[in-house]
């Protein structure tokens, strides 16, 4: 009935639009079959909502690439998911209930077909079943208020999530400068006097899990609150189980022709069973289940852009104490340090230089620094095959004692506003330090060893387009 009656409509628009009945004649059943198959195949194909009240979007995008790497012993390169962004799908919509409260939702799963910062060596796509293929972002509903602000409840990003990564150019699509495990940090470490690999990847040497101190969780179970938004000033808090708080203060701003953007934040986290990327957890034992933490962060970052010349520059830091290091059987009254932190920066231009869209021109430096890993050690003769690292491979285990990466890069990217595309291109040098102390009988309490790493390059071309 809704068919035919859009069809009656539209012919019936054609025959008053004063062409006359001379074209009105012209009008034979060919054309009115030919538009009732038109509308037959739009409602084929059009997604259907299940209720008329909510409004519904599809959204998403694809980011893949080309990613080369020299490890100082071997060379390639492969097909990626730029995880820096990585390809996704979405769902959202949302409801108004009245003039002050609206409410709505959002379903978001991430796809990689292969994966830029868990591939390694031997292992082009990933290196575990769960590093390719389909993943679930998010899944929240909110409640919002004009006056008083909005709580969102499910799984989503918690009030800290991308507080070190604030940036408001292009590159944050491609090479975001504060985290840089997205960029190749899969790739296992190669020890230079023998070119063996080593069991422990790049990554491993950023606090075991690869995220910056002071970065918040970007997707699990938990409750959060956000205030409206007061002169540019935005407050939030969230509250995640197994157990998570954080609160953070969000600035967005212009002034004589600058965008600044800045945010702050805290967070204590008391369990690890959903944060495994920020926080460390005691071994199994020793009065610890295994899922036992406790450790505290603070993190910020700004981005500044100077719109008539687009001059832009994006800073961050962050520090971040694990508590429980120190009560653990390896470090106990060991002197280790149980505090990891990390700055970085990053700036150029990015200015509308042709008809296409906006191009971009960058370097960036990272920096990390941190104490003791719990959850790392280099195999020794008694755990097995000796790790190419282990300098006391006789003496049996070490423990990770303290690590250091440095990261120097550079890029440019083109956006292309009529396709919603943007090409990219960046290259980044990695150095890292690393210090172990050989373990006896499970307490690293033996001599100290530095060791020597090959240094590490990676260049990442490719694009993204969003839908």
């Amino acid at each position: 009935m809704a068919r035919r009656l859009a069809l009656n409509i539209m012919v019936a628009a054609v025959l008053a639009g004063g062409s006359g009945a001379a074209f009105a004649a012209d009008l034979g059943a060919s054309c009115c079959a030919d538009l009732e198959e038109r509308i037959a195949e739009l409602e084929a194909t059009t997604a259907r909502k299940g209720t008329r009240k909510v409004s519904l979007e599809m959204y998403g995008q694809v980011n893949e690439g080309i990613l080369y790497w020299d490890d100082g012993g071997e060379h390639n390169a492969y097909i990626v998911t730029n995880d820096n962004a990585r390809s996704r799908f979405g769902f959202r919509g949302k409801a108004k209930i009245n003039e002050e409260w609206e409410a709505g939702y959002r379903i978001e799963i991430g796809v990689r077909v292969a994966n830029s910062k868990r591939f390694d060596q031997d292992n082009p796509q990933g290196t575990a079943a769960s590093d390719t293929g389909f993943d679930l972002r998010d899944s929240n509903w909110y409640l919002k208020s004009k006056s008083l602000g909005t709580v969102t409840v499910g799984k989503s990003a918690t009030a800290t999530n991308a507080i070190t990564e604030i940036n408001q150019s292009q590159t944050a699509l491609f090479s975001k400068y504060s985290d840089v495990e997205d960029s190749g940090l899969g790739l296992r470490l190669r020890a230079p006097d023998t070119g063996a690999l080593s069991g422990l990847t790049w990554r491993r040497l950023i606090g075991d899990g690869g995220d910056q101190p002071g970065e918040g969780e970007r997707a699990i179970n938990n409750v959060r609150y956000e205030t409206p938004a007061w002169k540019g000033f935005v407050a939030s808090t969230s509250w995640g189980a197994d157990d998570l708080t954080d609160v953070a203060l969000r600035y967005t701003g212009e002034a004589d022709g600058f965008k600044i953007a800045a945010g702050i934040g805290y967070g204590r986290i008391t369990d690890n069973n959903q944060t495994q990327s920020v926080c460390m957890s005691a071994p199994a034992g020793n009065g610890a289940d295994g899922s036992d933490t406790r450790c505290h962060q603070l993190g910020g970052s700004v981005s500044v852009m100077h719109e008539p010349t687009g001059l832009f520059v994006n800073a961050a830091a962050g520090t971040k104490t694990d508590e429980i290091l120190t009560q653990t059987l390896t470090f106990a009254r060991t002197g280790a340090d149980d505090g990891q932190d990390f700055w970085a920066v990053q700036g150029g231009v990015e200015s509308k230089f042709n008809a296409f869209g906006k191009t971009t021109l960058y370097g960036e430096y990272y920096d990390y620094n941190g104490g003791a890993n719990q959850r790392r050690t280099i195999d020794g003769v008694d755990g097995g095959e000796a790790d190419a690292l282990n300098p006391f491979a006789a003496g049996g285990d070490s423990a990770l004692w303290s690590s250091g990466l440095q990261m120097i890069g550079a890029g440019l990217a083109q956006g292309f506003d009529s396709a919603a595309l943007v090409i990219y291109l960046s290259y980044r040098h990695y150095e890292a330090d690393l210090t172990v102390r050989q373990l006896a009988s499970g307490v690293a309490s033996g001599p100290l060893a530095t060791v020597a790493l090959e240094d590490l390059d990676v260049v990442l071309g490719g694009g993204i387009i969003k839908f």
